[in-house]
C-alpha cells in the first residue's frame, strides 16, 4: 500500500471516529491548541509549579469528558432539560445565600465535603438555555410581554450572583442571556429602550457596590492615582505587556511575573504574562486561535435547524468572545478589572469545565441537526 493510500485511510478513520463521537474536528483542534498554549504559559507563570499544572491537566481532561458526553446528547433532550436545569440552578444559588461557604469575604461556594461547587458557573449555561427554550416556539422578534419574561429569567440569577458578591460572573450570566435575546431580533426602539434601562440599572447598582468594587472602577479611570493601591494591578500588567515588545523576553524569562510584581499572574492577569514572554507575536498567535474557534462556533450555530439551536449556539460562541475580550481588555486597561479568566488558559477548575461544556452543547446542536424537526 502506498504512503498516500495509507494517509487517506488513516484520515478517513479519524473522520469516522469524530463522526461517531458527534464531535466537530476543526473546533476540537482549535480548543486543543488553545489548551496546549495555556499549559505552556501556566508552567512559566506559576514558577514551574508542577502540581498546579497537573491539576489543570486533570480539569481539562474532566471538561473534555463532559464535552464529549454532551456532544452525544440530542438537542431535543437539551431543550426539554433547560427549565429543569434553570430551576435547579436557582435553588442552588438560594442555598449558597443561606448556607454557602465564605472565602475572602464572598459567599459563592457550596461545600460538598471533598469538593466545593460554585453554582453560578452552572447558570452561565442554564440562563441562555432557558432563554432559547422560551423563544423556541414563539414568534420573533419577541414582543414586549416576552421581553418582560426574558428579563425576569435573566435578572433573577444575575441578582443572586451579584449579591454573593461576584460581579464578573453575574455580568457573564447576564451577557449570555442577553445575547440570546439580541439574536432573536430586536426592533430599534426596543434596543434604545433596553440601553436606557441598562444605563439606569448600572447607575442604580453603583449605590450598592462594595468599597473594593468602587476602587476598581476608579482605578480603571485613573490607575496612576493609586499606583500602590487599586491601580497597582493595571499598572503592572501594562508594564509587563509593554516590556515584551514584538518578540517577547522568552519563555520563563518574564521579570514582572517571576519577580512577583504582577499579581494574579496565573489567573486574571495571565494575558500579561503572554505579552511579556512571547511579545506581540505571541499575543497575536493566541488571538488568532481564539478567532478561529469563535468563527467556527458561529458557523456551526448558523447551521442549526430550529430557533433553539441557532440562539443557544450563537450565545455559546459570542459569550466565549466576551470572555476573551474582557480578560484581554482588563489586563491592558481598556475595561475595568472584573475577575474574568482567560478561557482555557487561566488556572481554574469551574470555568474550564463550563467553557468546554458549552462547546459540547454546541457540537450536539450541530451534529444532530439532521435528526431535528
Amino acid at each position: 500500500m502506498s504512503t498516500e493510500s495509507r494517509a487517506r485511510r488513516t484520515l478517513g478513520g479519524a473522520a469516522r471516529v469524530l463522526l461517531a463521537l458527534k464531535v466537530d474536528g476543526p473546533l476540537l483542534t482549535g480548543l486543543g491548541l488553545i489548551a496546549a498554549y495555556g499549559l505552556v504559559v501556566l508552567y512559566s507563570a506559576s514558577a514551574e509549579n508542577l502540581p498546579m499544572l497537573l491539576r489543570t491537566v486533570l480539569r481539562l481532561a474532566l471538561g473534555a469528558v463532559i464535552m464529549l458526553a454532551l456532544a452525544r446528547v440530542t438537542p431535543n433532550v437539551l431543550r426539554r432539560a433547560s427549565p429543569w436545569l434553570y430551576a435547579i440552578g436557582i435553588l442552588l444559588l438560594l442555598a449558597v445565600a443561606a448556607v454557602g461557604h465564605v472565602y475572602l469575604g464572598a459567599k459563592r461556594w457550596l461545600d460538598l465535603g471533598p469538593i466545593q461547587f460554585q453554582p453560578s458557573e452552572l447558570m452561565k449555561l442554564a440562563v441562555p438555555m432557558m432563554c432559547a427554550w422560551y423563544l423556541h416556539e414563539r414568534p420573533l422578534p419577541p414582543r414586549w410581554s416576552d421581553l418582560a419574561v426574558l428579563g425576569a429569567i435573566i435578572l433573577v440569577p444575575v441578582a443572586l450572583v451579584a449579591k454573593e458578591p461576584d460581579l464578573g460572573t453575574a455580568m457573564l450570566i447576564g451577557t449570555g442571556g442577553f445575547i440570546v435575546v439580541f439574536l432573536a431580533g430586536l426592533r430599534k426602539r426596543v434596543i434604545a429602550a433596553l440601553l436606557l434601562l441598562a444605563v439606569g440599572g448600572m447607575l442604580f447598582g453603583m449605590r450598592f457596590m462594595h468599597g473594593y468594587q468602587r476602587e476598581r472602577l476608579v482605578s480603571y479611570l485613573n490607575p496612576e492615582a493609586h499606583p500602590l493601591g487599586a491601580g497597582y494591578h493595571i499598572i503592572q500588567s501594562q508594564i509587563a505587556i509593554g516590556s515584551g515588545g514584538v518578540f517577547g523576553k522568552g519563555w520563563m524569562a518574564g521579570s514582572q511575573a517571576l519577580l512577583d510584581f504582577l499579581p494574579e499572574r496565573t489567573t486574571d492577569f495571565i494575558f500579561a504574562v503572554i505579552g511579556e514572554e512571547f511579545g506581540l507575536l505571541g499575543v497575536l498567535g493566541l488571538l488568532l486561535l481564539y478567532a478561529f474557534v469563535i468563527g467556527r462556533s458561529l458557523y456551526l450555530s448558523m447551521q442549526g435547524p430550529d430557533t433553539f439551536s441557532r440562539l443557544l449556539g450563537g450565545s455559546v460562541a459570542l459569550t466565549f468572545f466576551i470572555y476573551v475580550f474582557i480578560n484581554a481588555g482588563m489586563t491592558t486597561g481598556l475595561v475595568p478589572v472584573v475577575g474574568v479568566p482567560l478561557p482555557l488558559v487561566s488556572y481554574g477548575g469551574s470555568s474550564v469545565v463550563t467553557v468546554l461544556s458549552g462547546f459540547g452543547i454546541l457540537m450536539s446542536l450541530y451534529s444532530h441537526r439532521k435528526l431535528m424537526g
